[in-house]
């Protein structure tokens, strides 16, 4: 029986936070969401608030952290985050006690039965991060806002039995969009976001090594949509020869609802 879970309470370029769990220990990863709508996400899936152990930042945009102070003040929930982090979430994090204040940088931190591992990522924020989630003989990751994908994102994530991926946007999409030149140009970069195409290619070197489940998350409301994301990344997974269901599952993160639990 799976001992590590992964669902994502929402998932877009407006806001983002996902809960990892087993039996004993529950983690919100990032809290970009109101706190309202992560205790409503939580309860959907018979998680209570004060049940979630720490919360675990992955960058101080907004998106990511905008529910973290509220809720922690709320739950008398820890936080994790690296230094340069913390130096800049400034006062979306004022409602955290100084007790709750927690610093994860390279080495490996326990949270109840789960080992939390950060890695970094490339993308336009101070030190941002990916993690690795493992316990027994399980390992889950999330790895999202990042414009490239290099070997030591490879490394972290290699050997991962379910992954959250980001699948940001369509290059045509942007292309054709209506932002700026100047963002378009941010969004393509090497610290930006992954496009659908980087995502499957990424999926399938870890489908390769192992990993046979996967949901794709932050994508871009102007630039993106569920089903182009879907086809796209199950369009490359299928070079393997693997079908899905008996080769591999490819499940979404939604911006408006709560996503199946892997």
């Amino acid at each position: 029986m799976s001992n590590l879970h992964i669902c994502s309470l929402r998932s877009s370029s407006r806001g983002n936070s996902t809960v990892v769990f087993s039996d004993r220990t529950k983690i919100l990863v990032d809290c970009g969401i109101s706190c309202r709508m992560a205790v409503s996400a939580l309860s959907d899936i018979n998680i209570e608030p004060k049940e979630i152990a720490a919360i675990v930042v992955t960058h101080e945009h907004s998106d990511h952290i905008r529910g973290v102070g509220l809720f922690s003040k709320r739950f008398n929930t820890p936080v994790y985050a690296n230094s340069a982090t913390w130096s800049l979430m400034g006062e979306n994090l004022s409602g955290v006690a100084e007790e709750n204040v927690r610093i994860i940088e390279e080495e490996p931190i326990v949270i109840g039965d789960i080992k939390v591992c950060a890695f970094a990522i490339p993308h336009d924020a101070a030190n941002p991060v990916g993690y690795t989630f493992v316990s027994g003989n399980e390992k889950v990751s999330v790895a999202t806002d990042m414009g490239t994908v290099n070997e030591n994102i490879y490394n972290a994530l290699c050997g991962s039995d379910k992954v959250l991926l980001e699948a940001n946007h369509d290059l045509n999409l942007l292309s054709m969009g209506g932002y700026p030149e100047p963002l378009k140009r941010r969004i393509r970069g090497e610290r930006g976001h992954l496009c659908n195409e980087k995502a499957g290619e990424f999926a399938l070197s870890l489908l390769k090594s192992g990993t046979k489940k996967f949901m794709l998350g932050h994508l871009s409301g102007e630039n993106n949509n569920p089903d182009l994301a879907y086809v796209t990344v199950r369009g490359i997974l299928s070079q393997s020869g693997a079908g899905e269901g008996d080769g591999f599952t490819l499940k979404m993160a939604y911006p408006d609802k709560i996503s199946d639990i892997i």
